[in-house]
């Protein structure tokens, strides 16, 4: 028997260790399985051959520190951001949709954990919230078809595409000075593979600051899903397992408030997607 499967690096002091989470929604020690969760054990083969243990019968974690990237930092080679990929977000913006996906990338010095705290940069006045939907990629992809991406899909995360608005836009240049900022890239807290999530466009998101809703959305106004992304961005580069792509966020990020409300230190964000988990981040100065 097959088991679907959640899984989640935690951190006991200065040690991380993969984990599952078991039926119960208990962490287990996935320890003697795997050394960690990296781009040599988030392959679709590797996973497939995990599912068939069953998670209840390995270690239970009783106390953890917190809770690590889902995906090992130093092993994402590429960090793939989708702009402007959901209608009415790009209207909040004042921006036209765009004919073909808008690709940049986040440096993966900005991951962190999923409930880490967040530094607002030195000099920044509009840093800004986006809960999007994350994809891990879980197979050598290149120059595939989009019927052929769900089977090059490890699984999905949570994400949080922290932006300084001011660094991304006004300053010239492309919009990576804005998105790469140190902590900009919370992740997790969970993989979910695939069988997990049947229909990855339809999927409600929300993300609230201080206890008020700021988005409400749902991955099924993406212009562009997510086998169109993949596919296409396997025409213009390959894709390794571990790599990430955030594909947008739908309306009601600060930048798009009449008046523009943005990040400060002290606030608190939590978001999260259905089937997929939740995050919770605090902010502070740098």
């Amino acid at each position: 028997m097959d088991f679907i499967m959640k899984t989640l690096r935690f951190r006991i002091g200065n040690e991380v260790k993969p984990g599952i989470l078991d039926t119960d929604g208990n962490i287990r020690d996935a320890s003697s399985l795997v050394a960690d969760w990296d781009n040599e054990n988030v392959t679709i083969e590797k996973l497939n051959e995990i599912k068939k243990t069953d998670a209840n019968n390995l270690p239970l974690v009783n106390n953890i520190d917190s809770i690590a990237p889902c995906v090992c930092k130093k092993s994402i080679g590429k960090f793939i951001c989708i702009g402007l990929n959901y209608a009415d977000h790009a209207k909040e913006s004042g921006l036209e949709v765009p004919p073909e996906p808008v690709i940049f990338f986040k440096a993966t010095s900005a991951i962190i954990g999923p409930n880490d705290n967040v530094e607002i940069p030195k000099k920044s006045v509009k840093s800004d919230w986006e809960v999007e939907l994350g994809v891990v990629i879980g197979k050598e992809t290149k120059y595939i078809s989009e019927n052929e991406a769900q089977s090059h899909i490890a699984g999905y995360c949570v994400i949080n595409d922290l932006s300084e608005r001011e660094f991304q836009i006004e300053h010239s240049g492309q919009w990576v000075k804005g998105k790469s900022c140190d902590t900009f890239g919370p992740i997790g807290p969970y993989l979910v593979t695939t069988d997990e999530v049947p229909d990855p466009q339809n999927l409600k998101m929300w993300l609230d600051v201080n206890g008020k809703r700021m988005q409400d959305g749902s991955t099924s106004t993406m212009v562009y899903g997510v086998n169109f992304l993949i596919s296409y961005l396997s025409q213009f580069m390959s894709l390794q397992p571990g790599d990430i792509i955030s594909t947008g966020t739908p309306p009601g990020v600060g930048m798009g408030m009449n008046p523009q409300i943005f990040l400060k230190a002290g606030d608190e964000m939590k978001l999260g997607i259905e089937g997929l988990g939740e995050q919770n981040q605090k902010t502070i100065s740098a």
